[in-house]
């Protein structure tokens, strides 16, 4: 399938660019068909991927750099979200409901974005980094898809 548009965004991992790199890639990706609510659910799981990279990834340290790639296709958008923190070590792990290795935290960043996205895949390396890729299409174009 041949992208339509796409965007990268390269910010420092600072707790206050959470909300910048939400409502970018919410604003970019809103030129496909997407309702409010895609839209909505695009910005949680744009926050929870990119607060998974600052606080687990790089465990708040504010010097490195989360890397966002949108990519719009007909009909869908792929997020990619990549950080070369630490990496983690068991994935199936990870992304069990309330699994974290921060006991202040809920542990619902990987549910979340299972929920609200078509397609979730994470790669990982201890030492190395994470690149965690969501595919998201507008639900006006699955709905049609089942009226069919």
């Amino acid at each position: 399938m041949r992208a339509k548009n796409n965007m990268t965004l390269d910010i420092l991992s600072l707790p206050e660019n959470l909300s910048f790199a939400r409502v970018t890639v919410a604003a970019f990706a809103s030129q496909l068909d997407f309702t409010i609510n895609d839209l909505e659910e695009l910005k949680v799981v744009v926050s929870e991927a990119v607060g998974n990279a600052i606080i687990h990834g790089y465990e708040g340290s504010g010097g490195k750099r989360v890397r966002i790639g949108v990519t719009l296709y007909p009909g869908a958008a792929e997020i990619v979200v990549e950080d070369t923190g630490r990496g983690i070590a068991d994935i199936e792990q990870a992304m069990m409901p309330a699994f974290s290795t921060d006991p202040e935290r809920m542990g619902l960043g990987f549910t979340f974005m299972k929920s609200f996205t078509d397609d979730l895949r994470v790669e990982s390396r201890p030492g190395l980094g994470t690149r965690v890729t969501m595919v998201k299409k507008p639900s006006l174009v699955m709905h049609s898809k089942v009226a069919q």
